[in-house]
């Protein structure tokens, strides 16, 4: 594992190496013991934290039970009940306050003043006598160790409450940093929309009369040609054919352009799917939830949404494959998703697939998801998309409930 070092782990080693360079040394064995205990308990601090099994609670536990024999021993060595290096017993407090929670940091203060004053059994009192003063020194020093525990518990609980208001206010601020940019992508989308459906009216109202002439011409010269010229016939009817091929895409052009205004009521959506089902000609798979209430929907441009969707699904499908098509409420929404078997779309267009003219057909204009998501927009929904090269895609369409709606019978 690689280790940062801390500012902290510097003070730590300066002020730990003090106290192993001032050990006692009443004898060679005894002052090489205190050393080497006061050394283990800077190696247990120092590790505190730094390995993912001491963050563990059996980890934590196993480190402050070490601690307290470490010390243990050190107390002893040093004299006991009068040794100066009782106030070492903060350590396993203060790690316990941080890390064990209330019971953890209950246990361990009274585990602390239990090793301290256990020292007091080795004291022969027939030969030895307590003066007041000494047993007043000795409950300063426990009230001390238990005052210590619970100021660092609190302060440990202010921190964690502080830090997880921080973690909150940053994921929020990073939703809210998500929902921008989506705004300001559906803005930016809006305005080309905009511009584009300005473009396209235009265009199309100015088509309409010279397409209206060819037409006309057109059936008049295979009318006229019938029987003496066929070839003049056939190029007429092309002719005608042709226009009239011409004037549908206009005529899409022009629902892409014209301003929407639903005419919504209440309806029940799974029936607009069906008639949508049954207008495309394709059979489907419906998964639809029994809990769904009605919407309030116009029910004949959600139908002409399910229509090029359910479309789109069987042409991107092989025969066979089935298309499923379900309902559920979501977060306060209606979700109906259109769910394929089919080649899937690219993934360098999937961001882009409800914008104009973008299309993986070969023969697509790319207006049909374009006035999809206009007229979902228009309901106050939202459309999504999820797709795998391959393995087939599903659209969704979240549409808002009404606020206060009779359950559905």
């Amino acid at each position: 594992m690689k280790f940062q070092i801390r500012a902290t782990d510097i003070l730590l080693a300066l002020m730990f190496g003090t106290l192993i360079f001032l050990a006692h040394d009443p004898g060679e064995a005894s002052g090489v013991t205190e050393k080497s205990f006061l050394f283990l308990l800077a190696i247990l601090q120092f590790v505190e934290g730094r390995f993912a099994v001491l963050n563990t609670l059996r980890g934590r536990v196993t480190l402050i039970t070490l601690q307290m024999v470490i010390l243990y021993l050190l107390i002893g060595y040093d004299g006991g009940i009068g040794s100066s290096y009782f106030v070492l017993l903060l350590l396993p407090i203060v790690s316990a306050g941080g890390s064990l929670g209330v019971v953890g940091s209950l246990v361990t203060p009274i585990a602390a003043v239990i090793v301290y004053l256990s020292f007091l059994l080795f004291l022969n009192f027939e030969v030895v006598e307590v003066p007041p003063e000494q047993v007043h020194i000795l409950v300063i020093r426990c009230a001390a160790l238990i005052i210590t525990a619970v100021g660092v518990y609190t302060l440990s609980v202010v921190i964690r409450r502080q830090s997880a208001e921080y973690k909150s206010t940053a994921e929020e601020l990073a939703a809210a940093n998500q929902n921008l940019l989506a705004a300001e992508a559906a803005v930016r989308r809006s305005e080309r929309l905009a511009a584009l459906g300005q473009l396209s009216a235009g265009l199309a109202h100015e088509l309409r009369n010279p397409l209206g002439s060819i037409k006309g011409s057109a059936d008049l010269l295979a009318r006229s040609a019938s029987r003496n010229d066929p070839i003049a016939k056939e190029l007429g009817e092309i002719i005608s054919a042709e226009v009239d091929r011409t004037n549908s895409l206009v005529t899409r052009f022009l629902n892409f352009a014209r301003p929407l205004e639903p005419r919504c009521e209440i309806t029940d959506v799974t029936a607009v799917i069906d008639r949508a089902a049954a207008r495309a000609k394709v059979d489907i798979e419906r998964a639809y939830s029994p809990s769904l209430p009605q919407l309030s929907i116009d029910p004949e441009l959600m139908e002409q949404v399910f229509l090029n969707l359910i479309q789109n699904a069987a042409q991107a499908t092989e025969n066979g494959a089935p298309i499923t098509v379900s309902t559920r409420e979501t977060a306060g929404r209606a979700e109906i998703s259109v769910i394929d078997q089919g080649c899937g779309i690219p993934a360098d267009k999937i961001d882009t697939i409800f914008n104009p003219f973008v299309t993986t057909k070969q023969d697509g204009v790319g207006l049909g998801l374009a006035i999809v998501s206009k007229i979902v927009d228009g309901h106050g929904g939202k459309m999504a998309v999820e797709s795998k090269p391959g393995e087939g895609s599903t659209f969704r369409v979240l549409l808002p409930i009404p606020a206060k709606q009779d359950a559905r019978a």
